[in-house]
């Protein structure tokens, strides 16, 4: 079980040369891009690095993360459960122009002055990983599928549709 708290810098280029390997916990609280897009988490994201240089000399981070997060459902609003998972593979760049030179594999993460903020890297990953939609089950949801039409459009929906010519002929002034 991970009990250790990541740093949220580290010297990437360093701990590449050296192959190290990083893993520990990151507070869900303290990323607030993510709360700004879902909602207030608790709890802790579980974070896995490893550190190298790949067989074409390019620094890499290959990483996975796992987080159980509150996520509201898209019909009630009220937070459903949802276990978030991702593995990426990260390609160490110092401008746009060498982000450009990586191969689709991988993504590309910007290293200034030899620092890497680990916090912005796992919530931009752990943002990516999060599913499109997510709706309770209907038996458990607040809100019925009934109860997502409004009266004026269900009458709306049980009238014929009008002709589209229709309202051409009024627009010309025919009847």
């Amino acid at each position: 079980m991970l009990t250790t708290r990541l740093p949220s810098r580290v010297e990437p280029y360093k701990l590449a040369a050296r192959a190290e390997h990083l893993e520990g916990l990151m507070a869900l609280d303290g990323f607030a891009r993510l709360t700004d897009e879902v909602g207030a988490q608790a709890g802790d994201c579980r974070v896995w690095l490893d550190f190298g240089i790949d067989a074409q000399g390019r620094r890499v981070i290959r990483g996975r993360l796992e987080a159980e997060l509150q996520l509201p459902c898209r019909r009630c609003l009220s937070p459903l459960a949802q276990h978030v998972e991702s593995e990426f593979l990260l390609g160490m760049v110092t401008s746009d122009a060498l982000a450009a030179e990586l191969p689709s594999t991988h993504e590309p993460v910007l290293v200034e002055n030899e620092q890497l903020n680990l916090l912005t890297v796992v919530e931009d990953e752990l943002i990516l990983s999060l599913p499109q939609v997510v709706y309770h089950d209907e038996a458990d949801c607040e809100v019925s599928r009934d109860q997502l039409t409004s009266g004026a459009d269900a009458e709306a929906a049980s009238e014929p549709a009008a002709s589209p010519f229709e309202v051409l002929k009024r627009l010309k002034g025919k009847h």
